[in-house]
């Protein structure tokens, strides 16, 4: 882990962005005359499942009547029919 600075990430920001993806390096950014430590730059992990159309064929069922229109519903979104 290293530390750096606003300007130097600034002026060095592609090829510090490289050296996070490709080999996994991560950076501590200070800022200011105190090097106050504000933020960390570190490698991106995906870890969302990937989602498979359909694994839940079969084992749900919609009813026919889903599509129809309620007139109770209606008037309370609507208002009242006239």
């Amino acid at each position: 882990m290293q530390t750096i600075q606003v300007g130097q990430l600034k002026a060095e920001f592609s090829s510090i962005l490289e050296k996070v993806q490709n080999f996994g390096e991560t950076y501590i950014i200070e800022y200011g005359k105190k090097h106050k430590k504000v933020a960390m730059l570190v490698p991106y992990e995906d870890k969302r499942k990937p989602r498979i159309f359909g694994m839940h064929q079969g084992k749900c069922t919609i009813a026919a009547n889903f599509d129809d229109e309620c007139d109770e519903i209606n008037d309370m979104f609507y208002g009242l029919k006239k």
